[in-house]
């Protein structure tokens, strides 16, 4: 019999606050699983109406799969998260959009059939695994010129988008970070990024035991003139400096993915209705402009334009890939349908885990804006790509029956009943 694609919703989302990779970031001394962990039963704590055994698929994603994100860390982060033995897992592998990609393809078995209920999240721990950390990229790449070699830097890889778009001067790149950075503060200072993190504990063995509430990175009161005179690392007399550029952190991210149904028999809160997705290749020499594309296909393929979607979350992994996206689909620098809290230049970007981060809060986005009734998440990725996943809001009008309120009815007393 055929099968009839059926409404997938995202539910809720969490992540651990982030921190600075290094010897010095307040996770130095703690395990990457043990951050998934914290995200997976975060979301439990949050839906207690949710039983554990409904959980059907955990797909977590890593960039660097060793060590203490390796072993196949979806299996094993459930494990640890105390979910049945019968709950499976697996890990995942995109870079940058590691997590968008474990929603993606969770979504993708949950419109199928395959699955009900399953949660999808991405951790990079880039203080025990720099990112290309041992990896052994085949000679042929650059022997047959089949990429740049500037392609494998990412840093590079923004310097060359500098290049192709030389309006996008580092001025105007330094200008958007201190705006990222001054809009992540207001966003703190109202409260409204705390109601994502869950906390974390962290032990060192100097500075003993503590617990992480809030994200390290961000730098409130950055102006253009502090970043002015910062280095420009990957090219002499270049434009992407530490400031208008993601930095290198630790975190984790999880959310839940529920078919409409399942969601509302459960008494879980359809918060977003995946549209569509999609991602797109680009040449790895400038894969800032992956967004892009994929921007683009999806659309299409949701049968919207640019001008339907109300709410934007940009992965901010350069200014200049944001400020590439931003002018292709005549967008304004500033414009306030934009990362209204700011973004990865300000909060951090551990690699696989912040494709979840974006979504979490266009939920949130939503939630306040019930004029809106579409947005997307859209993300560069390394090895020139681009990822991007198109939303509904419940809260808009025209929403559909997939909107309609969860029952507060739990789950066991109506079996009872």
């Amino acid at each position: 019999m055929p099968t009839t694609v059926r409404d997938v919703v995202f539910v809720d989302g969490v992540r651990t606050p982030f921190g600075k990779a290094g010897d010095k970031g307040m996770y130095a001394q703690t395990r990457a699983d043990d951050m998934v962990v914290r995200c997976i039963r975060g979301l439990l704590e949050r839906n207690p109406s949710l039983p554990p055994a409904r959980i059907d698929e955990v797909a977590v994603a890593a960039t660097t799969q060793t060590g203490d994100q390796g072993l196949t860390i979806g299996r094993t982060a459930a494990l640890l998260a105390g979910l049945p033995k019968s709950v499976p897992g697996f890990a995942i592998d995109r870079m940058c959009a590691g997590a968008m990609t474990a929603v993606t393809t969770t979504a993708s078995g949950i419109g199928f059939g395959a699955y009900d209920v399953a949660v999808a999240g991405g951790v990079e721990h880039m203080g025990h695994h720099p990112m290309g950390s041992g990896v052994d990229p085949n000679p042929r790449f650059v022997a047959e010129q089949i990429v740049d070699p500037s392609a494998l830097v990412m840093g590079a890889t923004a310097e060359n988008l500098h290049d192709r778009f030389p309006h996008i001067t580092k001025e105007r790149a330094d200008a958007y970070a201190v705006a990222s950075q001054t809009k992540l503060a207001a966003a703190y200072e109202a409260g409204k990024v705390q109601q994502g993190l869950v906390t974390m504990a962290t032990r060192h063995a100097e500075r003993g035991w503590g617990l992480a509430t809030a994200d390290e990175p961000p730098r409130p009161g950055t102006t253009v003139e502090d970043l002015a005179s910062l280095k420009t690392p990957f090219r002499p007399h270049g434009r992407v400096t530490a400031g208008n550029a993601a930095g290198l952190n630790d975190g984790a991210t999880a959310c839940l993915m529920a078919e409409a149904g399942t969601a509302r028999e459960l008494g879980l809160t359809a918060r977003m209705r995946l549209v569509g997705y999609a991602f797109a290749g680009v040449d790895p020499s400038v894969m800032g402009v992956g967004p892009v594309p994929a921007t683009e296909k999806a659309l299409k393929r949701a049968g919207l334009t640019i001008d339907d979607i109300g709410l934007f979350e940009i992965n901010e992994a350069f200014a200049v890939q944001v400020l590439a996206f931003l002018d292709h689909f005549g967008i304004a620098d500033d414009d306030p349908r934009v990362n209204p809290w700011g973004g990865a230049i300000a909060v951090g970007h551990p690699l696989a885990s912040s494709g979840v981060r974006l979504m979490s809060q266009l939920a949130d986005h939503f939630e306040a804006h019930p004029e809106v009734r579409y947005g997307l998440t859209t993300m560069c990725i390394g090895i020139g790509m681009g990822g991007t996943v198109v939303w509904e809001n419940p809260h808009h009008a025209d929403a559909g029956d997939w909107a309609r309120p969860a029952t507060t009815t739990d789950p066991q007393e109506g079996d009872a009943a």
